[in-house]
């Protein structure tokens, strides 16, 4: 494990010696990306994007669960991301748009069950009206 760690930092150090000396400060922040502080909210926008991709089904394929889930989590986690320390904006941006596109997905969740309700209703009526024609 010694010498992982060792072989690790040598190569945080010659990215840090090519680095341009704007960037040193970004490279060198608590919630920079030598820490999970930054890697683990840049992979997290894999469910962002999935949960956009999911734009493209079909409403009565979404899972409203899953939306909930996904929402909640990231309501939650947003407001987590304040309050710890360091600050992690990255974070926060990422649950802010995971919060997003839950919730998006369970309006296009409700939009459709109630569309289909009424759609039913006009239905029902419809073929009330027809009977009662013949």
């Amino acid at each position: 494990m010694g010498a992982a760690k060792v072989v690790w930092g040598r190569f945080l150090g010659q990215i840090e010696a090519v680095l341009p000396r704007k960037l040193v400060p970004f490279w060198k922040a608590p919630a920079g990306p030598q820490t999970i502080f930054f890697w683990a909210p840049a992979f997290k926008w894999g469910l962002v994007f999935a949960g956009i991709a999911d734009l493209a089904r079909p409403a009565d394929r979404l899972s409203p669960s899953q939306s909930t889930a996904l929402a909640a989590t990231g309501l939650i986690w947003a407001r987590y991301s304040l309050v710890i320390i360091p600050k992690n904006w990255l974070l926060f941006s990422v649950n802010i748009g995971l919060g997003i596109t839950g919730i998006n997905q369970l309006c296009r969740i409700a939009y459709y069950r109630y569309t289909l309700e009424k759609s039913k209703e006009s239905s029902e009526i419809q073929a009330s009206v027809e009977h009662k024609a013949n």
